[in-house]
């Protein structure tokens, strides 16, 4: 299963027919995959269902249409086991940025963290999952596939947001504020919180 976002819509392309969601089933092929999109940002779906008999195939028609744009991230842990996050355009979000050419995606991912958040000392532990999400980007419709790690800091230098790229706060949060933290968040950011609780479990 792939799950795609836009504006914060799930497209959810999968090989079953037994969904959890109350979103339309619709048959790959026989669909223009952008009045799909269409659908979605103008709200007459709330998400979607497509049935694909080659996910994989199907995945790929789809990136080339929407070119891909690899990122990296991380959801850091401290030595209290809080997590780490920033504020940026009025919502909670994780630290991530795109890879630069010629640099491993695990590199961008630390790179990133360490430059929107002002923090060192980082170790990469493992890859928690891959998210996706459509957009538009000077007429260029792109897909963002970021990678993001479970990472762990014992660093107890002064955070410092990165305020040029729309950065305002910086700080680790319990598990109590990130039950909060959430209710202000992206679809992607959740998948990734979730796949960490998953860990501990």
């Amino acid at each position: 299963m792939y799950k795609v976002f836009i504006n914060d819509k799930p497209i959810i392309l999968t090989t079953s027919t037994n969904n959890e969601k109350d979103y339309p089933l619709l048959f790959f092929n026989n669909i223009i995959f952008e009045e799909v999109v269409e659908k979605l940002k103008s709200a007459i779906f709330k998400g979607v269902y497509l049935f694909s008999t080659n996910k994989e195939r199907d995945f790929n028609k789809i990136k080339k249409v929407y070119k891909p744009v690899v990122a990296g991230g991380g959801l850091v842990i401290n030595e209290r086991e809080e997590v780490l996050f920033i504020f940026r355009e009025g919502k909670w979000d994780l630290p991530k940025g795109r890879v630069e050419k010629g640099e491993k995606i695990q590199e961008g991912a630390i790179r990133e963290v360490e430059e929107e958040c002002g923090i060192g000392n980082i170790s990469l532990k493992k890859l928690l999952l891959v998210t996706y999400h459509l957009f538009v980007y000077k007429e260029n419709k792109r897909l963002k596939e970021t990678h993001w790690y479970l990472m762990h800091s014992s660093s107890n230098q002064l955070l410092k947001p990165q305020l040029e790229e729309g950065i305002t706060e910086v700080c680790y949060k319990s598990k109590k504020e990130i039950e909060k933290a959430l209710l202000n968040t992206y679809a992607n950011i959740k998948l990734v919180y979730q796949s960490y609780i998953d860990l501990q479990l």
